[in-house]
């Protein structure tokens, strides 16, 4: 019965993780797919015509395809990172067979700094970012010019990107941040989309005047600032939302009881003293 447990879970294992290769490239191909549909016709035509539809731009360029980048987790595909992750051994020594590759470097960077600021500094970035593609002369030169989609796509998405980082796991390269920290993070970052898409629906008038909403366009200025801001509430939320309750949830099940803590930390203050008596006897 051992031995076929044994033979049993290798094979599971293998499954197992045969299936998240897959997920990772289904994921690493759908993002590829929504960034080249984002930036051509018909969509981009559609998005110089209709606010709502170039709010859907925006989503899929600072939202939908960085997720997708993230947890489809693409580096070895794209040559960022080694075949074999490199290893470290007892002293600290980086063991690379196959030499570091920029993503290699990058999560070899994070585990020696941690500091929350960092991702407060990305963080930070990708809100201006943000603010920046969202306010009226912006979004007014996209729905004249658009080629600038291309600009907004080669800004928004490395952006984006770098903040998934610190909120998903994307192999090599795991957040630095503590999952308190990451809900947070994840939090904030969403209710700031959700002002800005707050502003455009409850405002008395054209919001951006870039678009046309004569009768000819079948789209009234009300109706589509409106879903404009259903379109950018529902798309942040349904990827910032499972973020802050997944890691919630982990953190409170995986929490410690204090007084198990406690008395861990006076094992430990035991198991010192004897260590420390047990060379003084001899003395």
């Amino acid at each position: 019965m051992t031995d076929r447990a044994a033979d049993v879970r290798p094979h599971g294992g293998m499954r197992s993780s045969g299936a998240v290769a897959a997920i990772r490239l289904t994921l690493c191909l759908l993002a590829l797919t929504l960034l080249i549909l984002s930036v051509v016709p018909p969509l981009a035509s559609y998005a110089r015509r209709f606010e709502f539809v170039e709010a859907l731009q925006f989503c899929l360029l600072g939202i939908v395809v960085p997720v997708c980048v993230a947890c489809g987790a693409p580096w070895r595909h794209l040559g960022l990172a080694a075949a074999e992750p490199p290893g470290i051994t007892e002293d600290g020594d980086v063991v690379a067979p196959a030499g570091l590759r920029p993503i290699d470097r990058l999560a070899l960077g994070r585990r020696h700094h941690t500091e929350p600021w960092r991702a407060v500094v990305v963080a930070g970035a990708y809100l201006g970012v943000v603010v920046l593609w969202r306010i009226p002369l912006t979004v007014d030169a996209l729905a004249r010019h658009g080629w600038l989609a291309l600009v907004e796509a080669a800004t928004l998405v490395p952006a984006a990107v770098a903040v998934w980082l610190e909120l998903v796991e994307s192999p090599p390269v795991s957040p630095r941040l503590t999952r308190p920290h990451r809900v947070g993070m994840a939090a904030v970052v969403m209710w700031v989309i959700w002002v800005l898409a707050y502003l455009v629906g409850m405002a008395h008038g054209a919001w951006y005047d870039g678009f046309d909403h004569t009768v000819a366009t079948g789209m009234s200025v009300s109706a589509d600032q409106q879903l404009t801001t259903g379109i950018i509430w529902m798309v942040s939320g349904l990827a910032f939302v499972p973020v802050v309750f997944w890691n919630l949830i982990y953190w409170l099940q995986s929490e410690e009881d204090p007084d198990d803590e406690l008395n861990r930390l006076f094992r430990e203050e035991r198991a010192r003293g004897r260590t420390v008596d047990h060379g003084a006897g001899p003395a």
